[in-house]
């Protein structure tokens, strides 16, 4: 488990596709001294195993399934990506359950100054994730744990402070671009729940939408 609370932005070194699957490489010295074989490292928000580690760098496989659905797909040598190891039982937990599964690529609308330092974050969320998101609450973009400040439809609103704007890959990223997306799961346990055993008030929204 992770707590979208970004350590170290990495430097990718080469981007090896392979049939089914692609390897990286990843240089990032203070984060491969802590690694061993095997062990899990958030990507950009995606959960990955450690491999072919060295003082200065590691390697990652990426499944076919994880190139499809998230924003690694756009990865080449010399990307800037967020890395994040999983957080130690007993330590205090600074923004909230990251789990490092990605449930889809939002669009990068903008990325603008708000303000003298603060930045605004603007992005639309794929089709169907827009239900997990709600204002002041938590949601992770990029591997970063951040809240949300204003929500319309499938399209969210994020205040950036400048440490967050100047200490993860925010930076280098560009209008149009692809974000990894991963909503609170414990909104999806709500729904779960809710579903499960429906409040008075959602049964008379289903008996009125004809569910």
């Amino acid at each position: 488990m992770f707590t979208g609370l970004i350590e170290n932005v990495g430097k990718v070194r080469e981007v090896n596709k392979r049939s089914g699957s692609w390897r990286i490489v990843v240089d990032a010295p203070a984060v491969a001294r802590k690694l061993r074989k095997g062990d899990s490292v958030a990507v950009s928000g995606v959960c990955l195993t450690a491999l072919a580690i060295t003082r200065n760098s590691f390697a990652a496989d990426l499944a076919e399934e994880t190139v499809r659905r998230t924003s690694l797909s756009r990865l080449a040598a010399g990307s800037a990506v967020n890395l994040e190891l999983p957080m130690k039982a007993g330590s205090p937990l600074g923004g909230h359950i990251v789990q490092g599964h990605v449930d889809g690529i939002a669009k990068l609308l903008s990325l603008e100054k708000a303000g003298a330092q603060d930045w605004r974050l603007k992005l639309e969320l794929p089709a169907g994730l827009q239900k997990y998101v709600v204002d002041k609450g938590s949601i992770t973009v990029e591997g970063i744990s951040l809240t949300v400040a204003a929500v319309s439809g499938r399209n969210v609103e994020i205040a950036v402070i400048p440490h967050t704007y100047s200490a993860t890959n925010l930076n280098r990223l560009r209008t149009g671009g692809s974000l990894n997306i991963e909503v609170d799961v414990l909104a999806k346990y709500a729904e779960k729940r809710e579903l499960a055993a429906p409040s008075a008030v959602t049964k008379e929204l289903l008996i009125r939408e004809g569910f």
